[in-house]
């Protein structure tokens, strides 16, 4: 897949499409990415929000969506984000997660910078995420911060309980869980809500329900938590 660039060994998540993304109050964001993954326009995106909005999901379902990219999830990368960043070729799109893995990294901001030029420069178009917009991001380097906020914003709200709920039961369906209604009572009352950590959280009972050969219970639950404690 030539069209396809991907750093190293990074596997392409699956599941993480438009229609699986749930929009509740970010419908009229998920509608300009659909229009930008069609249509890359130069010189792009930033896509902002807290952790749990799904800004991972929606820069792989732009990937997925996209004729052609280069992927760089940048807090996967540890020691070789810089190296990545450089060896990345500039193309019609480039899409970064997790900018604010590298801020305060300076040769890793350098390289983003680099790279944020040549993009330009040969009429592609980057998709950034972002956990806020630039001023939030603590970013040592001025002209990168700078080049960030040409991007247009777009910024994702929380789901709210409802919408999370039908998440975890959504997600888990897909794994072969039931989870049911006191699962759900349970964990958004003993467990933070933000929406990564629970389905962080899903894994873990995933393979514990495999590993035990039990279904999904409140007493499963309950277990895991406080294993995680210890």
């Amino acid at each position: 897949m030539s069209n396809r660039q991907l750093p190293l060994a990074l596997r392409f998540p699956q599941g993480a499409r438009f229609d699986r993304y749930v929009a509740d109050g970010n419908e009229a964001t998920l509608a300009a990415l659909r229009a930008f993954a069609a249509k890359p326009a130069p010189p792009g995106v930033l896509l902002a929000g807290a952790s749990g909005t799904g800004k991972t999901h929606l820069v792989m379902a732009v990937a997925g969506a996209a004729s052609g990219y280069a992927l760089l999830p940048l807090a996967e990368l540890g020691d070789r984000v810089e190296s990545a960043i450089a060896a990345t070729r500039a193309s019609a799109l480039v899409l970064i997660d997790d900018i604010d893995a590298i801020a305060g990294r300076h040769a890793a901001e350098v390289a983003m910078f680099d790279l944020f030029n040549r993009t330009r420069d040969a009429g592609g178009a980057l998709l950034i995420s972002a956990p806020g917009a630039v001023p939030r991001l603590a970013l040592g380097l001025p002209d990168l911060a700078s080049r960030l906020a040409s991007l247009s914003l777009l910024q994702l709200q929380p789901l709210g309980d409802d919408a999370r709920r039908r998440v975890i039961h959504e997600r888990g369906a897909a794994r072969g869980m039931d989870v049911g209604d006191d699962v759900l009572d349970f964990l958004f009352r003993r467990y933070p809500r933000d929406l990564g950590a629970l389905l962080d959280l899903l894994d873990r009972l995933d393979r514990e329900t495999l590993v035990r050969q039990r279904r999904l219970t409140v007493q499963l639950v309950r277990d895991v938590i406080r294993n995680e404690g210890e």
